[in-house]
């Protein structure tokens, strides 16, 4: 015996969905920077350095002297020599005024006037010593310097961004379905 049937098929509905991601770029331009350095001023004064030498002493110490004072000298040497005669023919005469004292006056001055005192012997052209004299006077930098500062500009640039927005996309791939179907309904 056939018993009626009744056949179902079904069929589920599909979705398809389809996505497009999205897309973004960052690119970041590197910024601009200028950088100056002017120069550092600099000035400098400079005072000379000084010597000076004086051998006046040493040249007199040789009998090397200059007119001026080689005259200088001789009336100098002149005025003493005239003092010491007068000195010597007063002190004489004193000694002649008083020939009643004992003792030979006429003997002993003619004796001390008839010869000169002994000379020294030596070398008389070395110069004593520190006979020269020597000033130096160091000379002198002065030094200014008015530093700079450095001259810096700069411009940040902005990121550039590009974005493209993503999509999705849904639709129906597969319809729902279904399917009745009877059979052996009506037997015979």
């Amino acid at each position: 015996m056939e018993v009626p049937q009744i056949r179902m098929q079904s069929q589920m509905a599909k979705i398809s969905i389809s996505t497009q991601p999205a897309m973004q770029e960052i690119h970041q331009p590197k910024a601009d920077l200028s950088i100056q350095q002017p120069h550092a001023e600099i000035s400098m004064q400079t005072t000379p350095s000084k010597l000076t030498i004086d051998q006046t002493q040493a040249w007199e110490d040789m009998n090397l002297r200059s007119a001026f004072r080689l005259t200088e000298k001789l009336a100098q040497d002149g005025q003493q020599a005239i003092a010491e005669g007068t000195g010597r023919r007063a002190s004489q005469g004193t000694e002649l005024m008083k020939i009643e004292n004992k003792g030979n006056p006429l003997v002993s001055q003619a004796f001390q006037n008839a010869y000169e005192p002994p000379r020294s012997l030596g070398i008389k052209f070395i110069p004593s010593l520190h006979a020269v004299k020597i000033n130096y006077e160091p000379s002198k930098v002065d030094v200014n310097v008015k530093p700079n500062k450095p001259i810096i500009e700069t411009r940040v640039n902005k990121p550039e961004i590009n974005y493209v927005p993503g999509s999705v996309d849904i639709s129906m791939a597969q319809h729902q379905n279904l399917e009745i179907d009877f059979v052996n309904l009506f037997s015979k």
